[in-house]
């Protein structure tokens, strides 16, 4: 059985790493900061030049076809450059749910707008309390007594709510479901809506993971450079331990991330299990690194004008996104427990009948 990514799937990753090396750099993120909609139409429209809008779009629409397996590589890269824009919510939250939808002229139309890099999407779901990215949305998809709406900009209204995060655009949604805004009752719903929860989650998981290989980075170089009693700071056993022990989370956290890619992948039954698995493992292993790299950095850790606090604050931030800690333990308790499912080494390889 192989369990690596094949030569194509790491050169999209590895092609998107160059691009956004380039393109979204820290200066950038702090120049959004100060702009009315922290957001950039510009970059928007260099990620669809360069395919990331189309990765899930079927290849019907204009898109790649491609799928969770190939977003476990694409979002990790995006979490290590603290992109700000909703290109996961648009590209893989959205687009899940527009795959799940009978074809029609309005879902057609907007597969196509998307994968074109000519909407964005703001998804709103009952696990999350504010809607993030509403202000720049085209169209936006809102949950209502479990139904699911299509809502569009000028038929709703909202309420700015801020954020430890700069770059995270977070509000909550004034508008009013009826018959004419209904593309799903809530039987047709509720898939649509859990699988949007699982991919949420796993998208935020993904990015906590190259969170926590950025901030290490960070720290890393930090301690190479500053110097006490002559000394670079990492040749220090004390904070050679520290990012040891962030640097062993991570390792442990990555398969478990890629695990619940294949699961959503291939639907699996146990999908929600091993996506809420991934959504802890990463915030645990982010969490760490976010907390270590501060005290390696020391006193200048808390300033403003170290990029660290980009992504320490993009790590406190996503860490309650798409269910926070206690949410997910209970959906791993539930399946472990309560369903009483079937675990352990010798079910590992098992294969479904």
């Amino acid at each position: 059985m192989d369990f690596v990514f094949n030569e194509d799937q790491e050169a999209l990753a590895s092609t998107v790493k160059r691009f956004l090396m380039t393109e979204m750099t820290p200066e950038l993120i702090r120049e959004l900061w100060a702009t009315p909609t922290g957001r950039s139409d510009r970059l928007w429209d260099l990620f669809a030049s360069q395919g990331l809008m189309a990765v899930s779009v079927p290849e019907s629409y204009d898109g790649m076809g491609l799928s969770e397996v190939e977003w476990a590589l694409l979002a990790q890269t995006y979490g290590y450059f603290a992109g700000p824009e909703p290109l996961l919510d648009t590209s893989l939250v959205a687009v899940g749910m527009l795959n799940g939808l009978p074809s029609g002229a309005w879902r057609d139309e907007l597969l196509r707008d998307i994968a074109a890099g000519a909407a964005r999407v703001a998804v709103t779901h009952p696990v999350n309390p504010y809607v993030s990215d509403a202000h720049v949305a085209q169209v936006l998809f809102c949950e209502h007594e479990g139904e699911l709406h299509r809502v569009m900009p000028d038929a709703c209204s909202w309420q700015a709510v801020e954020s430890v995060d700069p770059s995270r655009r977070l509000f909550e949604l004034d508008w009013k479901p009826d018959a004419s805004t209904r593309i799903a009752s809530a039987d047709e719903a509720a898939p649509l809506l859990a699988a949007s929860l699982d991919r949420g989650a796993f998208a935020v998981a993904a990015q906590l993971l190259g969170l926590t290989q950025r901030v290490l980075d960070v720290a890393i170089d930090y301690s190479a450079q500053r110097k006490q009693f002559g000394k670079p700071i990492g040749s220090y056993q004390a904070l050679k331990h520290l990012l040891a022990d962030v640097a062993i989370r991570y390792e442990f956290a990555r398969p478990v991330v890629y695990r619940a890619a294949y699961a959503i992948a291939h639907n699996d039954p146990q999908r929600a299990l091993y996506v809420s698995h991934a959504k802890l493992a990463a915030t645990a292993a982010a969490q760490l690194a976010a907390r270590h790299a501060m005290q390696v950095h020391g006193a200048m850790g808390y300033t403003w004008e170290l990029d660290l606090q980009i992504f320490m604050k993009r790590i406190w931030a996503l860490a309650g996104s798409w269910g926070d800690t206690t949410f997910h333990k209970a959906r791993v308790a539930d399946t472990l427990i309560g369903a009483r499912a079937p675990i352990g080494p010798a079910r590992t390889f098992e294969l479904e009948s």
